[in-house]
């Protein structure tokens, strides 16, 4: 989870009867909940002047009752800032009350391969294991289930960290072999960059020449969001190093680069497949090739309704605002009832489907509803009510975050009628 100063304020700085009573004589407790107030308001948005404000308010207090919270603030401010001793010191707090939090082991086996040494390699060994621990007796998501595919992957994603992590730690140790083996299954198990590269460092320091071109070859050519063109062209460039020292030019490696190409591509194509099998929109992109649920198990095809405006209401059962919202909703409907270029969905973000049926009938809402199904991400939606307008041409063109009561339904209207005139 990413950091955001309110929401750290609201962890550490709770509000408690004291303060609100504004004793003239707090007791301790009150007036350290102040002092932090204070420290924390004089860091402003900066992220690490919040840092440094916890630190001095944790060397002030150390027997703060809310040492643990204020830990995991710091922990958190550390880690957007990229402060690598700080997430160390901090992570390793965490996971002295939790050890298996998979967040901290994650971040501090990683900042402690920054440094080179035995005893680093040795801690973050240890960390990585547990974090190879965490994910595989994590339960697998089932096929079919809400964000089957997306948390498969998230897992997947973890569990090749923890793996790659174990490797660089083994290289450091000066067990190479460990390390290749280590870094393979890191790529096996999610085809990343990272891994590759990883692998490639290890077959080369090995004398493996050969095979370390063939791995870096495939760091340069997978497919990568987290990857560069700056991070490409430094691989090219060792590449090109290995190569010719191996064979005294570069005649030939444009082969083992296009032969490394399809490898890659198959492999990646592989890894989209098995996410599939849980969730048919894993990997998808584009809003129109997407599949919805429907409360029955029915399936809907996005790309049915190419050439209308969609209108997706995203809500929720457990959502006030929404159920607020629904007639205004519905008015918009009844505008467009008799349009056949205008197609409303309400999308269901609920956790538990279940629910959903009979919350329907109590309530007495006699519409269609389908299942998120993984659109909430691929859209952006972090907050319901959402109402988004989708253009004839399946982009979005307008987004209403919450509602205004008295204009909602005019202001809706408009923008879909503003829709319909784009060609």
């Amino acid at each position: 989870m990413k950091l955001h100063l309110g929401w750290a304020l609201a962890v550490v700085l709770a509000a408690s009867p004291m303060l609100l009573a504004q004793d003239p004589q707090p007791s301790p407790e009150a007036a350290e909940q102040q002092a932090l107030r204070d420290a924390l308001s004089e860091a402003g948005s900066s992220k690490v002047d919040f840092l440094r404000a916890i630190e001095r308010h944790l060397a002030k207090y150390p027997k703060s009752s809310q040492r643990w919270e204020i830990e995991r603030a710091a922990f958190q401010a550390a880690a957007e800032v990229r402060d690598a001793s700080r997430v160390v010191l901090y992570g390793e707090k965490i996971l002295e009350r939790d050890s298996h939090n998979v967040e901290a082991l994650e971040r501090v086996s990683r900042y402690l391969l920054n440094d080179q040494s035995k005893e680093a390699a040795t801690k973050a060994l240890d960390y990585a294991r547990r974090l190879e621990t965490a994910m595989k007796t994590q339960p697998k998501p089932p096929a079919g289930s809400q964000n089957a595919g997306r948390l498969a992957e998230e897992q997947n994603i973890l569990l090749a960290k923890a793996y790659v992590y174990q490797a660089r730690a083994h290289g450091n140790l000066g067990k190479l072999p460990e390390a290749e083996t280590l870094a393979r299954q890191s790529y096996d198990t999610f085809p990343s960059a990272e891994a590759a590269r990883e692998l490639a460092k290890w077959l080369e320091r090995q004398g493996k020449v050969d095979d370390a071109v063939k791995a870096l070859a495939e760091a340069f050519t997978v497919p990568d969001p987290n990857v560069d063109e700056a991070d490409r062209a430094k691989d090219r460039v060792r590449m090109g190093e290995w190569y010719r020292k191996a064979k005294g030019s570069e005649t030939g490696l444009g082969d083992i680069v296009l032969a490394a190409y399809d490898r890659s591509s198959a492999k990646i194509e592989a890894y989209k497949e098995s996410l599939r099998s849980l969730d048919p929109n894993a990997g998808k992109i584009d809003l129109m090739d997407y599949s919805l649920t429907g409360l029955k198990g029915d399936k809907l095809q996005m790309s049915s309704l190419k050439g209308k405006v969609i209108v997706l209401d995203f809500w929720a059962t457990w959502c006030g605002p929404c159920r607020a919202q629904q007639p205004l909703y519905e008015q918009v409907k009844e505008r467009f009832k008799n349009n056949p270029n205008v197609v409303f969905l309400n999308i269901n973000t609920d956790q538990n489907r279940e629910i959903v049926a009979p919350f329907l009938a109590s309530n007495k809402w006699n519409k269609t509803v389908y299942f998120e199904d993984g659109l909430a991400p691929l859209l952006r939606v972090t907050s319901i009510p959402m109402t988004l307008v989708v253009s004839r041409k399946g982009q979005i063109a307008s987004r209403m975050n919450g509602y205004i009561a008295d204009r909602f339904v005019d202001m809706l209207s408009e923008r879909i009628e503003e829709s319909l005139k784009e060609n």
